[in-house]
């Protein structure tokens, strides 16, 4: 728990900005936590409500044997697992509001986005692709 205490107190620039579209039940009135500890975990964002993760990941996580191992772990544990690019997160904050909204709404509703690699190659930008599904699991 004093892990999760210092990474609330220490966020990353993604992290910090995606708080502020998350916290006080700002994105579409969903309660959500951050640096919350998750078995032997601690997940950057969660919503139990939905049983959704969001994780706000550098480069240095892509293929990481690491993430992998904790997100089969918290599949397992019946939560869908969310992984977003800082980049993403910093540059397009409106796909990933998108992302995160089509994710909560396809959590627990029978509706079940199909699976993606785990990390986002790139979000819909103003103008730009369709909206792509980011969900592991």
């Amino acid at each position: 728990m004093a892990r999760a205490r210092t990474m609330r107190s220490n966020p990353t620039d993604a992290e910090r900005a995606l708080w502020r579209v998350l916290r006080n039940r700002r994105l579409a009135a969903y309660k959500f936590r951050r640096q919350q500890p998750i078995g032997r975990y601690i997940v950057d964002f969660v919503c139990f409500e939905r049983r959704l993760i969001v994780e706000a990941d550098g480069s240095q996580h892509i293929d990481s044997a690491y993430d992998r191992d904790s997100d089969h772990w918290l599949t397992e544990e019946g939560f869908r697992v969310l992984r977003l690019f800082n980049t993403d997160i910093l540059d397009n904050p409106e796909g990933v509001c998108t992302a995160i909204l089509v994710a909560l709404h396809g959590v627990g509703n029978g509706i079940e986005p199909s699976p993606t690699p785990p990390l986002s190659p790139a979000l819909p930008r103003k103008g730009g692709r369709e909206p792509q599904e980011h969900l592991n699991g």
